[in-house]
């Protein structure tokens, strides 16, 4: 389904590197349906070629405010008013700034003030520039005015530095828009995921653990957020950049992370038990280095508390979703998982295979439920995150509908 289909896009685009990005951004927004104009400023000419964007828009860029041939036509005014969303991406620092002074000097910042559709800017910059105190008074200003913010996200940036500041990347923004056009799937749901691995301490320097990467936990977070839910994510230590929008609670233990969402539940509607948590800790923390001075080691291990047990046996539960990674008889220990803890569903997959599972880029999922089941083909996380949503979503609302059915035949019985 094309989610833009038909959705006037005008795509503004100002100096900076993240505008190499760019002819991928429109590509993917006509691959949605939508219908997609660019602007370029004339700083953004020195990194994206006017050529190459007209080539995958299918439409001219529009470069100049006095552009003789548009201005017969007042194409400035034109171009706002045929715009159904205005996207500036990247957005930088000083395009920002001019445009909360409400400046009109090139025909971008002009066609802002000129449209009346949605206005969406997607920051890109320097982590020092973004944290300055000027451009956070800029953003909030022009959030008080009703533009919307689409990132950035942190991570390495072009000048070497780590920080706040990178574009969010053309998919996210192409899903963000999405969202922006239709009811988002997950609209007013609270969702808390958990993801990655836990840590367990067996002196200062050593620890139990296990393979998880986190990546599938954090694209089912970025993909939530996405498509509307407010998202928390518990982690264990990974070593992955904070989803667009979701707030992050860190915990290294087992016994962490059963506190952190013991602590946040009972606000949640959803619950997504995707962390790989150690089943057992050593029954005693060292506290010094342990020297290697025997042949032989014994460690004593105690069982950790279940999350997903504990979450299930809430008389205030939310819908319950685990995750089961198998190594064999995958469907077997993951029925028998659904049922014994009581879960509303669970994903599964065989960590045995070559590509998939465990640090890999891809995933495939078995999906269980009491009354039915689905199959996810292997592909690329986000998208398996998103069709694990969409499953997740149907199911808990057909049992909010069976819960509202009970409520109301138990009033008409009294």
């Amino acid at each position: 389904m094309q989610r833009l289909n038909e959705t006037n896009i005008l795509l503004g685009i100002t100096g900076g590197i993240a505008a190499y990005k760019t002819p991928d951004l429109v590509r993917k927004l006509k691959a949605q349906g939508a219908n997609v104009r660019v602007v370029l400023t004339p700083s953004a000419k020195e990194f994206v070629s006017p050529l190459a964007l007209q080539a995958v828009s299918g439409t001219p860029v529009s470069l100049e405010l006095l552009d003789p041939a548009a201005e017969a036509a007042m194409g400035h005014i034109e171009l706002a008013k045929w715009a159904d969303r205005v996207l500036v991406a990247p957005a930088s620092a000083n395009f920002i700034a001019r445009l909360a002074a409400g400046m009109a000097d090139d025909l971008l910042s002009t066609l802002c003030l000129a449209t009346s559709a949605p206005l969406y800017l997607a920051p890109a910059m320097n982590q020092q520039m973004y944290r300055a105190a000027a451009t956070q008074q800029n953003l909030h200003t022009l959030q008080t005015r009703g533009v919307t913010l689409l990132g950035p996200a942190e991570g390495e940036q072009a000048c070497g530095d780590t920080g706040p500041g990178r574009m969010l990347e053309p998919q996210e923004l192409t899903d963000l828009m999405a969202s922006a056009v239709t009811t988002p799937l997950l609209a007013g749901v609270s969702l808390l995921i958990t993801a990655g691995p836990t840590r367990e301490a067996i002196d200062p320097v050593r620890y139990l653990s296990n393979h998880s990467s986190g990546k599938m936990g954090y694209a089912l977070a970025k993909a939530a957020q996405q498509l509307g839910a407010q998202v928390t994510l518990v982690s264990g230590p990974v070593a992955l950049s904070t989803p667009f929008g979701c707030r992050r609670i860190d915990v290294q233990s087992a016994q962490q992370m059963h506190q952190a969402v013991m602590a946040e539940v009972a606000n949640m509607d959803i619950f997504i038990g995707c962390a790989a948590v150690a089943d057992y800790r050593p029954a005693q923390q060292v506290e010094q280095k342990i020297k290697k001075n025997r042949d032989e080691m014994t460690l004593s291990l105690v069982k950790n508390p279940d999350i997903l047990s504990d979450v299930a046996a809430r008389p205030d539960r939310p819908f319950v979703v685990g995750f089961a990674a198998e190594t064999q008889d995958m469907e077997h220990y993951a029925r028998d998982k659904l049922s014994r803890k009581r879960l509303d569903m669970i994903a599964a997959n065989d960590v045995s295979k070559q590509n998939i599972g465990f640090n890999s880029e891809q995933n495939a999922l078995s999906v269980f439920w009491p009354s039915g089941e689905t199959q996810l083909p292997l592909c690329d996380k986000h998208s398996l995150a998103l069709q694990l949503l969409q499953v997740i979503a149907e199911q808990y609302k057909e049992k909010q509908d069976a819960q509202d059915r009970r409520k109301d035949t138990g009033s008409a019985d009294r």
